[in-house]
């Protein structure tokens, strides 16, 4: 494997090991309608660095195998480009399912980054969180075979 595949493949898995952590870390907390804004702060931002590690990981895919994302729209484009099969380059690293989680939390991360002085609304929460739980068996799977996939780069 040559010397950037092998950075990548490093790099990646310390992202998945990050993700597993901040899964351990998250939980699977319930959250009521009456919750405590001090309580939906606290899942928010684990949320808010779960999405920032994948979208580590997926920026490291993007820095080895293609060109400059438009800086105007980086995160949303980063993303959409994970779902590309870019045949013999790279396959997709992302399939619809995940695709759709993942830009839910997305969109959760740039509210929450940028909503200065809002309150957090304990529904629209839940469904982030949820999307975030339904998305933690499908990465494994998804991102394993890209490390496998980068494993044949020899």
């Amino acid at each position: 494997m040559n010397e950037k595949f092998l950075v990548l493949e490093r790099s990646l898995r310390a992202d998945l090991e990050a993700i597993e952590r901040l899964y351990r870390e998250l939980g699977e907390p319930s959250l009521s309608e009456s919750e405590e804004q001090e309580r939906l702060i606290v899942v928010a931002y684990r949320l808010h660095v779960l999405y920032s590690a994948f979208e580590n990981a997926f920026r490291n895919i993007a820095k080895a195998f293609e060109n400059q994302l438009d800086p105007a729209s980086w995160h949303q484009d980063l993303l959409q480009r994970m779902l590309l099969d870019l045949s013999p380059l790279r396959p997709a690293v992302l399939n619809e399912e995940t695709y759709e989680k993942l830009d839910e939390l997305r969109r959760f991360r740039h509210l929450f980054r940028t909503g200065y002085g809002i309150r957090l609304d304990p529904l629209r929460l839940r469904l982030v969180l949820q999307k975030a739980l339904e998305l933690q068996p499908l990465y494994r799977q998804l991102l394993g075979r890209f490390l496998e996939f980068l494993a044949s780069l020899e």
